[in-house]
């Protein structure tokens, strides 16, 4: 078995393979990205022996079409995190960085976390326009709040005296107020800039309400049993899903809480026996699955009753919540393994 470690740039990808008996160098590779670069080294790897895995740095855009082209022709391809690779680089006899090194240092920690635990890629279906989506909107609700920022601003040295609430401007009838009172105003520079500010601003809000019925109507499609779990409405279903890119890839609910930094981490010695919050994993669907925690502790009575359960074991509010966050991501996983017609057959509804 031989494992290819890449190192992946935008103009140029580097390959180290490794033998996963003994983690031993057997060659380097560096070529232009491109088709014609990417059959070439399909070729070099298959010269190398008939059973191998890739091992993938998980750079998204970057890896993406490399990862593509891989599964297309049949190549089993994983993904490594960012995180695993660093520490692999920093434990390495080697110092120094340059992308042979990263490549090597990818293979190794594919080797050290074991070629069945890490998430297999696969050719991206409707998840990867749920996440398009999920981040376009995003990407535009930034740019209105720093527009509105600054609006805010040019308001109140305009007029002192007007108090506006923090997103009066998105919604309800601030903003046409606000338009006819810079529209009868003499026309100063501070006042046109500010006049095309709430103009892209109201543009940027039509989008976003675009995007969110669109996006609503996909994650209907694709998982529609989500919607109803409590604290899970649309847009937390569809980052979710988008994040998770196919449950499928997980094997386990244990694999994809490793993933999302959601398992803890034992570090216990001798008469200590206590675990420690994993800090690595996929942040954004650790901060989804944090969401979804916080708002069924709010309101779901069989949520509040299992943290006080918690409690009087003995642990803290935050232990508590983290065991909670493990609890939902087995529940998650289920439910994207399930078929929504057989879901509520299969998974009970409850969280004891």
């Amino acid at each position: 078995m031989i494992v290819l470690g890449a190192d992946t740039h935008k103009r140029s990808h580097t390959i180290a393979a490794v033998s996963a008996a003994t983690g031993e160098l057997l060659g380097e590779q560096t070529v232009q990205v491109g088709a014609k670069g990417f059959a070439a080294l399909v070729v070099w790897a298959r010269e190398l022996g008939s059973e191998r895995v890739w091992a993938l740095e998980d750079c998204r855009h970057v890896s993406g079409s490399f990862e593509r082209f891989l599964i297309a022709r049949g190549e089993r391809v994983l993904r490594v995190t960012t995180t695993l690779m660093a520490d692999t680089r920093r434990r390495a006899r080697a110092r120094g960085k340059s992308d042979s090194i990263d490549a090597l240092a990818v293979a190794r920690a594919a080797l050290r976390e074991g070629l069945d635990a890490l998430p297999a890629a696969h050719l991206q279906g409707p998840e990867l326009d749920l996440r398009l989506l999920v981040d376009h909107r995003e990407r535009l609700v930034r740019q209105r709040v720093a527009l509105n920022n600054t609006m805010q601003w040019h308001l109140h040295d305009l007029w002192p005296e007007l108090r506006l609430p923090g997103s009066s401007l998105f919604y309800g009838t601030w903003g046409p107020r606000i338009a006819r009172r810079l529209a009868r105003t003499e026309q100063t520079m501070r006042v046109r800039i500010a006049r095309d500010e709430l103009r892209r601003i109201r543009e940027l809000s039509q989008t976003i309400k675009a995007l969110e019925a669109e996006i609503a109507g996909l994650v209907a499609e694709i998982a529609p049993q989500l919607l109803s779990e409590p604290g899970l409405g649309p847009l937390t279903a569809a980052k979710l899903v988008g994040e998770i890119a196919g449950a499928a890839r997980f094997t386990s609910d244990a694999k994809l809480a490793r993933a999302a930094g959601v398992a803890p981490i034992p570090v216990s010695s001798g008469n200590t026996n206590r675990h420690r919050l994993d800090r690595g994993g996929n942040r954004q669907i650790n901060a989804t699955i944090h969401r979804i925690a916080v708002t069924r502790l709010r309101c779901h009575p069989e949520t509040q009753d299992y943290i006080a359960r918690k409690r009087a074991e003995g642990k803290s509010t935050k232990e508590a919540l983290r065991c909670l966050k493990r609890h939902l991501t087995r529940r998650l996983w289920h439910l994207l393994q399930t078929d929504a017609t057989t879901q509520n057959q299969t998974i009970t509804p409850s969280i004891s």
